[in-house]
């Protein structure tokens, strides 16, 4: 390998590890942010699982009971939380509150008939419960970007990392090719000087 074709290499060689180097840092600081953020603003809410024996678990399906029950009495405070909380829990006690119609339909249902408070009842529940349902798969959406970012982080740290041992081991072979082209200066022989 040339000189020039070598110096190439190892410039192109650190300069990825520039590259690699910042963008895994970034994602590391993308995901510690995001949940970062995701559990403060969950823990502040204070909302928790009810207790895996309590009456509200055992009226729901047998597959939602099993999934609150992992959670039972904990304070909801990460993405993952946020997802069973609010499909295996809220999403199930909104089915029930009007024959499994939606916040859209039923308010519909509303507006033809002003007059109904039960209708307008359920219009309010559907609405709050739906509003916060959105809410936690919302941050159970951006808690799983941010694993995401965690795991592109490591995939980059060690792309860097086996790009970095190429460039050591570039180096150290560019030395010793060095070492074995360089003639020790004991053993040049003067020129003969022409008469």
């Amino acid at each position: 390998m040339t000189k020039t074709l070598r110096w190439r290499v190892l410039v192109l060689q650190a300069g990825l590890i520039g590259i690699l180097v910042f963008c895994a840092g970034f994602l590391f600081w993308g995901n510690s942010f995001i949940h970062n953020q995701i559990s403060t603003e969950l823990t502040a809410q204070q909302i928790y699982f009810p207790a895996a024996d309590s009456k509200s678990v055992a009226s729901l399906p047998t597959a939602d009971a099993t999934a609150i029950s992992l959670y039972g009495g904990q304070q909801l405070t990460t993405g993952e939380q946020a997802r069973v909380y609010a499909n295996s829990f809220i999403g199930v006690h909104l089915n029930s509150v009007a024959g499994g119609l939606t916040y859209s339909q039923m308010s519909a249902k509303a507006q033809a008939d002003p007059t109904d408070t039960k209708m307008a009842a359920q219009v309010n529940t559907l609405f709050k419960g739906e509003t916060l349902r959105g809410l936690l798969l919302n941050a159970y959406g951006w808690w799983t970007i941010g694993t995401y970012a965690l795991y592109a982080a490591i995939g980059l740290a060690v792309a860097g990392f086996v790009v970095l041992g190429a460039f050591a081991l570039e180096i150290f072979l560019w030395v010793r090719q060095r070492q074995k082209v360089a003639v020790p200066f004991t053993a040049r022989q003067p020129k003969a000087i022409p008469a």
